[in-house]
Parts: C-alpha cells; structure tokens; sequence
C-alpha cells in the first residue's frame, strides 16, 4: 500500500518517540478524543452569546446562586445594560443578531461540505476555528473599545457564522472515514455529546466571567477554541490513508452481508474505472438525490429549529420566568439552562443506542420528535411550579428535543454519505453532512428569529410553535417510517418461514 507523507506534526512526533507505528485502534482514539473536544469549542463559542445577551438587555434582577459554589457576588446585576441592546427594541436586535449570524452559517455550510471533499480537512478544520475564535473575541473586545455601533457585533456575527460553518461537515467526515456503519449510531450517540457539553461548557464560562465584565465571556472561549485548532492541526489523521493505515484494518467495520458489502465494498474488487470515480468527490445536485438525504435535511429544518429555539432563548426565557415564586438571575439562568444539555447527552445516546439494535433510524428519529411536543408541553404548563419540576421537565424536554438532532446529524449524515448508491464512493460524507446540516440551519436561524418577535406579545404562542415544528419534522419522515415498518414486517416472516422449515426437516 502507498502510505502518504501527510501525517500530522504531532503524530509524526509521538511515533518517533515510541520509535513503532502507532494502531488502527489507537488512531480512531486519537480521532474521537480530537474531533469530540474541536467541536466542544465550536458550541461552546456559540452559546456564549445567549449568556451574554442578558447583560446587554436586562430585564430582571438576580436573587441568589444556584450552585453551592457561586456565591452573592455573582448577583451582580447589570440594570444599565450595552447601548443599543437596552432600548425598547433590545430584543429585537438580539434576535436579528442570532439569525444573521444563524443565515450565515446555514448558507457558509452548504459551501463548507463542498470545499470540504475537495481539500485537506485538517487545515480546512483549523482554519475555521481560528476563525471563529477571532471573530467571536473581537466581539468581545467591543466590550473594551466602548463600541455600541449594531452593526459592528452585526458582521462581527455574521463573518463568525461563516467560520462556525466549517465544523461540523469537517468532524463529521473524518470519523465517517474512520468508522465503519456497526455501532456507528452508539458511537457517534456518545461522540455527539460533545454538543451538549460544549453548550454547558460556554454557559458556565460565559456566567462566570459576566461579573468581571461581558467581554470577558466572549475573549476567553474564543482564545480556548484558537488554542483547540492549534491542536487539531498537530493530532488530526483526516482519513486511514494519511497515516498509512488500510480502513479494513477496522475492527468496528461491518460483518460480512449483503447489504453492508453493498456500502463498503472490497478495494481489490473494484475496477479501475471504480477506483478513480472513488476519488471524484460528490457534486451538489448528485448528493441531494441520495435516498433519504431529502426527508432527512427537511426533518432537521423543523428539529433545528426547536432545539436552537432553545440553545439561544432558555436562559432569557428561565430569567424571565417566577419559578416558585421567584425570579432567577441572568447567571443562576444560564446554569440552570445546561440541565437542557444535560438531558441532550442522554437522549444523543439513547437515540443512537436504540436506533442500532432496531436499525432503524427513521422510527427513532420520529418517535423522538413526536415525544418532543408533549414534553414541551409539560415544562411549559408546569415548569415554574417548583424548582426540582424544573429540573425535572428541562432535562425530559432536553432528551427528546435532541436526541433526534443529535442523530440526524451524526449517524443519519454518515450512513448517508456512504449509501449503496454511491458504489463505495467515500467523498460524499462531508457534502451529505452539510446539505442536511445545513437544511437544519436555515431552521436554527429561523426558531430564535421568530421567537425574538413572538416573545414580546407572548411566551405560549412560542412553545406552540416549538410544539407544531416538532410534530412536522416528525410528518416529514413517514415515508421513511413506512419504509422501515415494511422491511421489519418482511424480515419477521422471513425468520418465521425460515424457523418452520427447520423444525419441518
């Protein structure tokens, strides 16, 4: 085999020190730990602008902390608020912010997937996030510069959506190359959680450094997630090739059968003609007409929209919000509000679990979509009862609303991107990736734009359409349901007929 000269510095570096080849096994460790803490930081820098919007535009004093650590200090208060986001129409801009930057970025990852099957992922990946970590401590920086121009944090959003846009076709691609389709909805159930605590992760930064100032909470992410791409550019081996490995090396690979060797057909087999297809990446309009690429990318739309509805407004809507009586500060907000990411963890696993022992992506991802709206509707009517409600509602609500996110955009966006149709064609993962992706982010941009309107007049009419969205992204996928219900019914009888002629010979 032809090993390629592409290794990483860093890699390069941990085999002349241990002076042997490092292991397949060991290479799709080094891919997770990488990928799974490279995306941390990309949402971590995107929820720290939900935390920070509440010192913009305060609307309500804090009371006390809500973690045994925090203490009253923290109860800051920030009554005058950032010119112009504490005038009559804060809201508003802030809600014209998310969805200029949200716009941006769904478009930007439409283009991301295509460059990205055209280049080399790993500097497209560091590229991007030291992007991002500019742009979003520039942001910041407006904090020191006394800038209250709108349209200065505007672009700084807008050019940050840009370079935000570059991540998740890129992560997702390369654990695509890395592994095979068994397990593939556990593992990447569990690689997914990366979202969630990177959400968790920039709501406790941003909090705690609101009271030394909001700058603060922007500069220190961006400088995190900088200093991640440094990484990613000396660890991250794109693809079993770069390091001179042989994918079939994977012991998490398929077993033989006929519908995997369908997907991942054996290289000494293949034609010559098929060899240099495999190396053409994928267009546009080729990858949109892949089986289950179309329901899939509309279903995200819808779920998107919900679960960004929520990464961006809940700490605003919980500050908003008596519960038990009382009202929470801008920072006991946004704590309470990663008990959401929490139940996001469980829910990418369980989505991801069960879709693999009933193989069947469709029915897991419906099911969850349709638990979403009456879970929505409980946290809403009953949240604000009592704390430990809260809690409890929160965390249900944050399993169903992102479990089907979560496995969409993971285990549905790489076993798509290596579907049958494609004749073992292995660049299509990241292009597969951003059409849905980014389908879903027209919908991320769409939720927290509405709901900076509807808001105002109402939270109900809110959750009524966070509700109706969830019932329709779980509308668009009964072809597929149907599909699946069908190819289950069949293989039942299947084993029936088989099990009968065994006892009759």
């Amino acid at each position: 085999m032809k090993k390629n000269n592409n290794k990483p510095l860093g890699i390069q570096l941990i085999e002349n020190i241990n002076k042997s080849s490092l292991s397949f096994k060991t290479y799709q460790v080094i891919v997770l730990i990488v990928t799974f803490f490279a995306y941390t930081s990309y949402h971590a820098n995107r929820k720290t602008t939900s935390i920070v919007k509440q010192a913009l535009d305060p609307q309500s004093l804090g009371v006390g902390p809500i973690f045994p650590w925090q203490g009253n200090s923290i109860r800051k208060s920030f009554r005058d608020g950032w010119f112009p986001f504490n005038g009559p129409d804060g809201t508003t801009l802030l809600g014209d912010l998310d969805v200029a930057f949200l716009f941006v970025y769904a478009i930007g990852m439409y283009f991301s997937g295509h460059v990205g099957d055209r280049m080399d992922l790993r500097v497209f990946l560091t590229a991007g996030m030291l992007g991002t970590g500019l742009f979003t401590a520039l942001f910041g920086v407006g904090y020191w510069a006394n800038i209250h121009s709108f349209y200065y944090y505007l672009i700084i959003q807008m050019i940050a959506g840009l370079f935000q846009s570059t991540g998740w076709p890129s992560v997702v691609a390369v654990v695509g190359n890395w592994f095979g389709k068994k397990k593939r909805g556990l593992i990447m159930g569990i690689w997914n959680a990366h979202t969630s605590v990177g959400n968790i992760t920039g709501s406790l930064v941003a909090s705690i450094l609101l009271k030394y100032g909001w700058g603060w909470s922007m500069v220190v992410p961006g400088i995190l997630i900088a200093f991640s791409g440094v990484v990613v550019f000396l660890l991250l081996p794109v693809h079993p090739e770069s390091v001179g490995c042989n994918k079939d090396e994977d012991e998490v690979l398929l077993s033989p059968g006929k519908e995997e060797d369908e997907v991942n057909e054996q290289p000494l087999l293949r034609s010559r003609s098929d060899r240099e297809e495999e190396s053409c990446a994928v267009g546009f309009i080729e990858a949109w007409k892949i089986p289950g690429v179309a329901p899939f990318a509309l279903c995200l739309f819808f779920a998107k929209l919900v679960a960004y509805t929520f990464l961006y407004w809940l700490p605003y809507y919980i500050s908003h919000t008596a519960i038990d009586g009382r009202y929470l500060s801008n920072e006991e907000s946004g704590n309470l509000s990663t008990l959401f990411d929490v139940g996001g963890v469980i829910g990418g696993i369980l989505a991801g679990y069960t879709s693999d022992k009933l193989g069947a992506r469709a029915i897991t991802a419906a099911s969850f979509m349709y638990c979403a709206i009456p879970a929505l509707y409980l946290y809403r009517s009953y949240g604000h009862i009592s704390m430990t409600i809260n809690i409890i509602l929160m965390l249900i609500a944050g399993v169903f609303v992102n479990g089907p996110y979560a496995l969409i955009t993971t285990a549905v966006s790489a076993d798509l991107g290596t579907h049958s149709s494609l004749k073992g064609n292995s660049r299509a993962l990241a292009t597969v990736t951003a059409i849905i992706d980014g389908t879903g982010s027209i919908g991320a941009a769409v939720g927290p734009f509405l709901t900076g309107y509807i808001s105002a007049d109402s939270w109900n009419a809110v959750f009524v359409m966070l509700m109706g969205s969830a019932l329709v992204a779980g509308l668009f996928l009964t072809r597929l349901v149907v599909a699946e219900v069908n190819g289950k019914i069949q293989e039942f009888r299947s084993q029936g007929s088989s099990m009968s002629t065994n006892l009759q010979v």
